[in-house]
């Protein structure tokens, strides 16, 4: 069976790339709405659109894969930095359920768009088991954020990739090849010389909430990527915004008080960071192997530091530099590694929709 994606091609075309053979037949049709550019602009913007998708498309499923993880990247940089914000005046656990009934919210359109139909899960029982392992992470998280630099925050959760790519080589099968062992191990010592200076320092017991939250979240992905051989990473998608938000509101309610409209106005701007943010990292997961795609996660240091000193004046040490360096060599080595070996996807890899 073939796989289909739409793409918008502008404010008012959508291309349909339907991929049944190796030469993707490309269908573009309108909406039935009013064309408010010159057609020949119209036109012009259409054909570079699909000349991208292309060439994207043509990519190794790795390389895609990583290109995924890191506009993931960069969007959760952005939305960790408001989140931080705001939990700084609020209960944690309130921040946390109008980050994710935020993000529904934004999703609302597309349901009504496509209609529930389109978004009626395969596996239900899977969904609101990664909901619920996913709530659990986010209390850890939430809990720690308004007290750690978002660069010692992001450090922290690098230990991540360690639990991910063990529990996808033990529950998931996946082969761990030596290079990608390498480039985790750099990657990881990079991390430990930006960490290891903060644990008696700024955060205190908070640096340990903050990491007792990465194996869970590590739990979260892998489920994630076993949704992925079933389901479309919109649905998904969908789906941690409905669980988490049920989840999180008994912990909400607790402590809650009236969020402001600037509150109000900076959730909503976090819904659709984390929206397309998990959309991204789902589509990474549906092509390539997660132990390939998790070494791009170390340039969320770069995105963090940068957000943390405009935002909120938090200047790295130097070791933050030597490690964020050390970090970087691992990216990139693993990356033009990746791009050099000639991948077919299994099945369960291929589910790009």
């Amino acid at each position: 069976m073939g796989s289909r994606a739409h793409w918008p091609i502008g404010p008012f075309s959508w291309v349909r790339v339907t991929q049944e053979t190796a030469h993707p037949q490309v269908v573009i049709y309108s909406q039935r709405v009013p064309r408010l550019l010159p057609t020949s602009l119209q036109r012009l913007f259409t054909l570079t659109r699909l000349q991208n998708s292309r060439k994207f498309h043509r990519l190794p499923p790795p390389v895609r894969g990583m290109i995924w993880m890191a506009i993931g990247g960069l969007l959760f940089s952005m939305l960790n930095t408001i989140a931080r914000y705001f939990s700084m005046q609020m209960d944690p656990f309130e921040a946390q359920f109008l980050r994710y009934f935020c993000g529904l919210i934004v999703m609302l359109p597309l349901l009504w768009y496509q209609g529930i139909q389109a978004y009626l899960p395969n596996d239900w029982k899977g969904q609101f088991w990664r909901g619920g392992v996913h709530t659990i992470g986010l209390m850890f998280w939430f809990t720690a954020l308004p007290h750690i630099p978002l660069a010692d925050m992001t450090a922290i959760g690098f230990t991540g990739p360690i639990f991910i790519m063990l529990g996808a080589a033990w529950f998931l099968g996946e082969r761990m090849r030596k290079d990608r062992w390498i480039a985790a191990v750099i990657g990881f010592t990079g991390v430990l010389l930006v960490v290891l200076p903060k644990l008696s320092g700024t955060g205190g017991w908070y640096n340990l909430v903050m990491l007792a939250s990465s194996p869970v979240f590590a739990a979260s992905f892998l489920i994630t990527k076993h949704l992925t051989r079933t389901e479309k990473p919109g649905v998904i998608v969908m789906w941690q915004s409905i669980t988490v938000t049920l989840f999180s509101l008994p912990l909400a309610l607790m402590n809650w008080q009236q969020p402001t409209l600037w509150q109000w106005t900076g959730f909503m701007a976090t819904g659709i960071l984390g929206t397309i943010g998990h959309y991204s990292l789902t589509r990474a997961f549906s092509v390539a192997d997660i132990s390939a795609t998790q070494s791009l996660r170390f340039l969320d240091l770069v995105w963090t530091t940068l957000w943390g000193f405009l935002v909120f004046g938090d200047l790295p040490s130097e070791w933050t530099w030597i490690g964020a360096s050390v970090i970087l060599v691992s990216t990139v080595w693993i990356a033009r590694r990746e791009g050099k070996r000639k991948e077919i996807p299994s099945p369960t890899n291929s589910a790009e929709t």
